[in-house]
């Protein structure tokens, strides 16, 4: 064999491993929809913290080769990004990202005002409407749990519960309750005002009381035993984000909910987002199926929205006038805090620039958390 043969083969397979000779056209829009996000998440602010590594991530994950036991695909055993990947279906990242959010939030305004309990609890309508809507369009069972928490505009517990119940739908699962998640400004308020009159956006409520330390902290301790009691399989999920809770409100250990929220919280973010969108690749998520799960992910944001307001509306019927519920507010039972909760404040200050929401919003707002979580360890209940 003389040089000029042997170099022509040589490069001829070297060719062969490049991702120019592997590319389908799925590939090819796999990482336009990347590049998207990426480009969302800069120049329009959605979500950046999520959709840029998510966005990347899908772009790692789109990059073709040739499968010669090199270990270097998500889905191969022991290559480094299917290590990081474990996190996800183990459940590590969500939970870690649940102590996380545990460390961050206050509870006050939903232990000042328990009701607001329940404007929480109404939100997850939309949840179980889709999973049942999910079934009449034909997918299993497990597949339509994974589809209806999109509902709960928690990406976290969509990520842990798809992991779960269907480990194929994690992408597309996750894709719709981040991409619904950024949405928030732009799809609650038409659902708020159709769903409201005038009169009702007025309302003003009395302020929260304040709440005590000790009062924090055995609701975070109750909390945890009543949840956790009534759905075990929530425990990864509520055990953490109540937890969390108890770092950050002792007031013993500031530097642990601190690195909580902070460093930890950002790492597992950067993790969990890279892996999602490494996991998205063509060969997953290029199908009808898809168009499905972004569709029943609307409805179920959009019903558990609306289920929220009007909950309040009606129980609004048995208050005295002093402590009627703005309806505003109905909206922050969805998850995805503070986003929900701003923009009840964003609502109210349209008609009446005084009125200040915000802080009872926040109640069902935290309140939206729990909800999805113990919804999900529901769903994983009977389902798993």
């Amino acid at each position: 064999m003389n040089f000029v043969s042997f170099l022509g083969e040589n490069l001829q397979t070297f060719f062969a491993y490049t991702g120019f000779s592997n590319v389908t056209f799925g590939h090819i829009l796999m990482i336009v929809i990347g590049l998207l996000l990426i480009y969302l998440a800069i120049s329009k602010e959605f979500e950046p913290m999520l959709l840029i590594p998510i966005g990347f991530g899908i772009l790692i994950g789109n990059i073709p080769f040739k499968d010669a036991g090199l270990q270097l695909g998500i889905f191969e055993e022991n290559s480094v990004l299917n290590i990081l990947y474990q996190g996800i279906t183990k459940g590590v990242y969500p939970s870690l990202i649940f102590l996380g959010i545990g460390s961050l939030i206050d509870f006050s305004s939903l232990i000042a005002n328990p009701k607001l309990m329940l404007i929480g609890a109404a939100a997850q309508f939309g949840i179980f409407g889709a999973y049942a809507l999910a079934l009449l369009l034909g997918f299993e069972p497990n597949q339509a749990g994974a589809i209806g928490i999109i509902g709960g505009a928690d990406g976290s517990t969509a990520i842990f519960l798809s992991a779960k119940l269907a480990p194929k739908l994690i992408g597309g699962v996750a894709i719709s309750a981040y991409t619904y998640m950024a949405l928030v400004p732009i799809i609650q308020p038409p659902i708020m005002r159709l769903l409201t009159t005038k009169k009702e956006r007025l309302i003003r409520m009395k302020p929260p009381r304040a709440v005590s330390q000790t009062e924090k902290i055995i609701f975070s301790i109750m909390g945890l035993l009543l949840t956790c009691f009534l759905v075990p399989s929530g425990l990864p999920l509520l055990g953490m984000l109540f937890f969390g809770n108890v770092l950050r409100e002792s007031g013993v250990t500031r530097r642990l909910a601190e690195t909580a929220r902070g460093p930890l919280l950002d790492i597992i973010t950067i993790l969990l987002g890279l892996t999602v969108g490494a996991s998205m690749q063509a060969t997953q998520m290029i199908s009808w199926n898809l168009l499905k799960i972004f569709g029943l992910g609307a409805v179920s944001f959009i019903v558990a929205t609306a289920a929220g307001v009007l909950f309040v509306k009606f129980f609004n019927l048995f208050l005295k006038k002093g402590d009627k519920i703005n309806p505003l507010i109905g909206n922050a039972g969805v998850s995805a805090v503070p986003i929900p909760a701003h923009t009840s404040q964003l609502m109210g200050q349209k008609y009446d620039s005084t009125n200040h929401l915000m802080m009872h919003a926040m109640g069902p707002n935290v309140a939206g958390i729990i909800g999805s979580a113990v919804a999900a360890g529901i769903l994983l209940g009977f389902l798993g």
